[in-house]
């Protein structure tokens, strides 16, 4: 049975997770970016000191070289994309948490069942391998007692801390 209530609570919960999706990836780009600025800084002090182009040839090749691993290593975590696809999914969440808000009492099972697939579309384009653990147990915190996304909902073992238990009876031979 679709419940209006059960789909708002989901719909609020991605917001709160592609929100702070959103924000983690804005950090990680903003850490390779600050580098960025300072060896484009230094390429313009070692260039402007000297006359000589022989005698900042080794700091130029030095300083390039640390640019472009940077741009090399944020181009292939691809942190800029990530924080496009995760803001957008959470202005498209919270547009159907207004949506469900919105509507009445009682809502039509055709309605529901509508909101219901939009909200499945939507969940549908959210890369939860891309979600740090950290940012998915804030929210299954924050959302407790309420009703989660499948990928929240204790089935992922993120509520459940991972426990190793050893057999008595094994034994190691060497």
């Amino acid at each position: 049975m679709i419940d209006k209530k059960k789909i708002l609570e989901k719909s609020e919960c991605m917001t709160l997770l592609c929100t702070k999706a959103a924000t983690h990836w804005n950090t990680i780009k903003i850490i390779f970016n600050i580098p960025l600025v300072f060896t484009s800084s230094a390429m313009c002090i070692i260039n402007s000191i000297s006359t000589d182009a022989n005698e900042v040839k080794i700091p130029n090749i030095v300083v390039n070289a640390v640019s472009v691993l940077i741009m090399s290593f944020n181009n292939s975590i691809k942190a800029s994309e990530k924080l496009d696809l995760f803001h957008r999914l959470s202005i498209s969440f919270m547009q159907l948490s207004c949506e469900i808000e919105n509507c009445d009492d009682d809502v039509s099972v055709d309605e529901l069942k509508l909101l219901n697939n939009k909200y499945e579309n939507l969940v549908s384009q959210a890369l939860f391998e891309e979600i740090p653990d950290y940012v998915k147990r804030q929210v299954i915190k924050i959302f407790e007692n309420k009703h989660k996304p499948i990928q929240l909902n204790g089935l992922s073992g993120l509520t459940n801390s991972p426990s190793v238990k050893l057999n008595s009876e094994l034994s190691f031979k060497v």
